[in-house]
């Protein structure tokens, strides 16, 4: 998932990106001071970057998974003493 297009035609941050906007949405939201609107605004665009991150670590999951599916099968021909 490296930098596709949203289909608003924007480009989906990476992990660290997505993971560092939703720590200011949430401190911008517990400082308070915001109307109605703009909290509402946020909360959004928070739910937005929780999912990305969500499907980045989902997606790395797999990797993972895939790769110790790789290393524990003895027919993948991979080295057994290499980490990944």
């Amino acid at each position: 998932m490296a930098e596709e297009k949203a289909p608003s035609g924007e480009k989906t941050p990476s992990y660290e990106q997505a993971r560092e906007e939703l720590t200011e949405v949430v401190r911008r939201l517990e400082t308070g001071g915001l109307t109605l609107e703009q909290s509402i605004e946020l909360w959004e665009r928070g739910e937005k970057l929780a999912a990305v991150c969500e499907e980045w670590l989902q997606g790395a999951r797999v990797k993972l998974a895939a790769a110790m599916a790789r290393r524990s099968d003895p027919s993948s021909g991979a080295a057994h003493d290499a980490p990944f």
